[in-house]
C-alpha cells in the first residue's frame, strides 16, 4: 500500500521532532564544549542578571554551546529565579546540566582572607587590602575589634564589608563568653577582657598555656601587681609588629601607655586581637596562687608562685640564653 503523503509528512514531522529532542537532550546532559583554553574556564555572573543574560555570559565565555538551550532548560526546571551571582569555575567539557546545577546551587569560588590570632588590626587591614578579588580599602579597625579567623570572600564583595564580618564575629563570640564569664574577676567591662586576652595572646604560641597565662595575670591584678609583659613594651615601640630584635633596656624603661612595667593594671587598649581561646581564658581562668612564670626555653613557659622561685627560673633561662649564645658563636 502507499502511504498517503500528508501521513508520510506526518511520520516525518515526528521523526524530526524525536530526533531535535534527542539532540538537545544530548546537548544539555553530554559533554559541553571544550575550553577556549587551559582545562577550565572562569565566569562572572555579575549581580542582576537574568537568565538571558547568564546564557549569553556562559555561551561567550565557551562553557554551554547554546544560550537559547540553557534559558529552555532553566524556565523548564524552575531555576530561572534561582540562579545566583557570583564566580565560577567550569572544567572543560562540563555538561550544561551540571553548569545550570552550580549556577543554581550557588556552588561559587570561595577565596580566603586568614588573620592569625595575635595579629594587630592594622596588619589584618593590609591583608584584607591585599586580598586582590576584594573591592574597596579597609581602614584600619579598633585594635582588638575582630575575630581571628579564616574567612570566606566572594569577588567583588567590599573590603570594608568583609573587616565589619570579622567584627561582628568577634563582638558576637565575646558577648557570649561575657554572659558566662567567671564571677569576681578583677576587670569591669568586654573591653578589658580583650585588653587583657589580647597580653595573653601573645605571651604564648602555646595554647595549653593561655590559661595558665590568664591566670597569672589575674592573680597579679587582684593583688595590685603590674602586669610586667613584654609584649606591652613592643606594642609601645612598634604597634605591635615584631622587633626582630630583643627589647633594649632603654624601652623596658620607657614611659608608653602600653608599657605595664611602668603602669599599673591594664593598657588603655588592647595590643592585638585575641583569639577564641585567649578571650575564654580570660573570662574563666584556673584557680591558681602563681605570680610569675618565664621561658623554660624550649618553647613554653616555667611557672612560680613565689618571687624566689621565680628568680631560680629566671637563672636557668639566663643560663640557658648563655649557651645558645656560646653555641652561635662557635659555629660561626
Amino acid at each position: 500500500m502507499r502511504m498517503r503523503p500528508a501521513a508520510l509528512a506526518l511520520i516525518l514531522a515526528a521523526g524530526l521532532v524525536v530526533l531535535m529532542a534527542g539532540a538537545g537532550l544530548w546537548s544539555y546532559r553530554g559533554p559541553g564544549p571544550k575550553a577556549q583554553a587551559g582545562e577550565v574556564t572562569t565566569v562572572m555572573l555579575e549581580r542582576g542578571s537574568g537568565v538571558s543574560q547568564i546564557a549569553r555570559t556562559l555561551e561567550q565565555a565557551g562553557v554551554i554551546s547554546s544560550a537559547g538551550l540553557f534559558v529552555t532548560a532553566a524556565k523548564l526546571s524552575g531555576a530561572t529565579a534561582e540562579l545566583k551571582a557570583g564566580e565560577y569555575e567550569f572544567r572543560s567539557r562540563t555538561s550544561m546540566a551540571r553548569v545550570l546545577a552550580d549556577i543554581r546551587a550557588g556552588r561559587v569560588v570561595r577565596h580566603m582572607v586568614t588573620i592569625p590570632e595575635g595579629w594587630t588590626s592594622e596588619m589584618a587591614a593590609e591583608a584584607v587590602n591585599r586580598q586582590p578579588v576584594l573591592t574597596g580599602t579597609a581602614v584600619a579597625p579598633p585594635e582588638g575589634s575582630i575575630l581571628p579567623d579564616t574567612y570566606q570572600v566572594q569577588r567583588g564583595d567590599d573590603r570594608e564589608a568583609v573587616i565589619a564580618r570579622m567584627r561582628k564575629a568577634r563582638d558576637q563570640l565575646l558577648a557570649e563568653l561575657w554572659a558566662k564569664r567567671q564571677p569576681g574577676l578583677p576587670f569591669d567591662t568586654p573591653e578589658e577582657a580583650v585588653t587583657l586576652a589580647s597580653i595573653v595572646e601573645k605571651e604564648t604560641a602555646l595554647p595549653a598555656e593561655r590559661p595558665r597565662i590568664a591566670a597569672v595575670f589575674v592573680n597579679r591584678l587582684r593583688q595590685g601587681m603590674r602586669l610586667e609583659s613584654d609584649p606591652t613594651i613592643i606594642y609601645g615601640v612598634s604597634k605591635g609588629r615584631p622587633l626582630g630584635r630583643g627589647i633594649l633596656a632603654s624601652e623596658m624603661a620607657a614611659v608608653t601607655p602600653w608599657n605595664t612595667y611602668r603602669i599599673d593594671g591594664l593598657p588603655p587598649t588592647p595590643i592585638a586581637n585575641p583569639g577564641r581561646e585567649a578571650l575564654a581564658a580570660v573570662l574563666n581562668p584556673p584557680k591558681t596562687n602563681e605570680l610569675f612564670f618565664v621561658a623554660d626555653g624550649s618553647g613554653g613557659h616555667v611557672f612560680a608562685a613565689t618571687f624566689d622561685e621565680h628568680q631560680r627560673n629566671v637563672a636557668r633561662w639566663r643560663q640557658v640564653e648563655r649557651q645558645r649564645a656560646a653555641a652561635a658563636a662557635g659555629g660561626r
